[in-house]
């Protein structure tokens, strides 16, 4: 089996597992002080990545926030802020989205096989873009990340994203924040849909870590033996 990078899936939700609301209005699950917490763990991985929904919904700039951060990786001789990756089945994507226009990061849009030629002639200035199959291979996309020198991803979603990791067994390490709220509206989005998970009934994850963070609190799951279950995590 090729090498693939340690994978942390890393997702804020409701008390009843919505990412959104039923509007297009986002919705705000953190705090100044989660999100300074996820700027932190953005800061030690090398690439991040998100769904082509939560590009269109969300609009995430998916910079390193903090000047010191910033500082810190370049130091390393790393750039200011990890690589950008999205999966697109469609690319029906904004080249003037926050993903291609903000920060200087390299960015990848791995999309179905389909529909190459429609990302290139809509994207092919703002990014590289990877044939990742029909339909897309997660497994094999985590490989070439991994041949391109990404040995720690960061998955921020959104929830068809989080079940296609998850599903596919390839999740090393998941970090669940909760906000101190319901949604209540089936038309939001869910952390995850219905799908065959390697985590059941008859087998539980490890929780590693529990933090409250003012009003939302961090569980931190341990998905693998890659990850470190004894606490500490970023």
């Amino acid at each position: 089996m090729a090498d693939r990078p340690y994978i942390l899936l890393s997702c804020s939700m409701s008390i009843d597992g919505y990412l959104s609301g039923p509007t297009e209005d986002r919705l705000l699950l953190s705090n100044d002080a989660d999100f300074d917490r996820v700027d932190a763990v953005r800061a030690a991985h090398d690439a991040i990545l998100v769904g082509a929904t939560t590009i269109r919904h969300d609009n995430p700039r998916l910079l390193i926030r903090s000047g010191d951060r910033r500082d810190e990786r370049v130091r390393l001789g790393l750039p200011s802020s990890p690589m950008k990756v999205t999966v697109t089945g469609s690319a029906m994507l904004d080249p003037e989205a926050a993903f291609f226009t903000a920060g200087d990061a390299e960015r990848l849009v791995y999309c179905q096989s389909d529909a190459v030629s429609e990302a290139k002639a809509r994207l092919g200035g703002c990014a590289t873009i990877v044939d990742g199959g029909q339909p897309v291979d997660l497994r094999a996309l985590t490989e070439d990340l991994y041949a391109r020198g990404v040995r720690r991803l960061m998955v921020e979603g959104g929830g068809t994203v989080h079940t296609q990791f998850l599903t596919a067994d390839l999740a090393d390490e998941l970090h669940l924040v909760v906000a101190p709220f319901f949604v209540g509206d089936s038309r939001g989005r869910r952390f995850v849909g219905d799908g065959r998970y390697p985590f059941h009934p008859g087998r539980r994850a490890t929780l590693a870590e529990v933090r409250q963070i003012g009003d939302v609190v961090l569980m931190r799951y341990a998905l693998s033996p890659r990850c470190d279950a004894s606490g500490g995590g970023a």
